[in-house]
């Protein structure tokens, strides 16, 4: 299995516990975190709820999320100059997010798609997979 293999197993294993620790982060109601909600348009996340988003999820789940962790994994194998041009996604940036993002609908990926809106992007979802990773990770480097 690799990185960005993720089963529903996985998913609605750790979705229960991110959807009330985002509940809370956002001062919503936990039935209203759905793994496809928009952070930012339909939750009404700003971009400092992520930092508290990501605190919470570490101190609830003990693990370690490095910052930026998203977009910096969301390059993947691209240099930053063939991710995003002038603040702007390029074309092989977009099929990379669109690949590392695979959560998101199709329809939510706007081109020309600003570096500055990728955070638009994220859903419970990928905060789940970040869990996830973070998880792995944990577990492969403790002997």
């Amino acid at each position: 299995m690799t990185q960005s293999d993720f089963t529903a197993e996985e998913i609605a294993a750790v979705f229960p516990k991110l959807a009330e620790t985002m509940a809370e982060a956002l001062g919503c109601e936990t039935e209203d975190i759905t793994l496809t909600a928009s952070l930012i348009d339909d939750l009404d996340a700003e971009s400092i709820d992520f930092l508290d988003i990501v605190f919470r999820l570490e101190k609830t789940f003990k693990v370690k999320i490095p910052r930026g962790k998203i977009l910096e994994d969301s390059r993947g194998s691209l240099s930053e100059s063939e991710f995003e041009q002038n603040g702007v996604v390029t074309s092989a940036g977009l099929e990379q997010l669109k690949a590392y993002l695979s959560e998101v609908p199709a329809e939510r990926f706007k081109s020309p798609l600003n570096v500055a809106d990728v955070p638009r992007l994220f859903t419970p979802e990928t905060f789940c997979k970040l869990v996830i990773r973070a998880q792995r990770d944990q577990a492969e480097s403790t002997p």
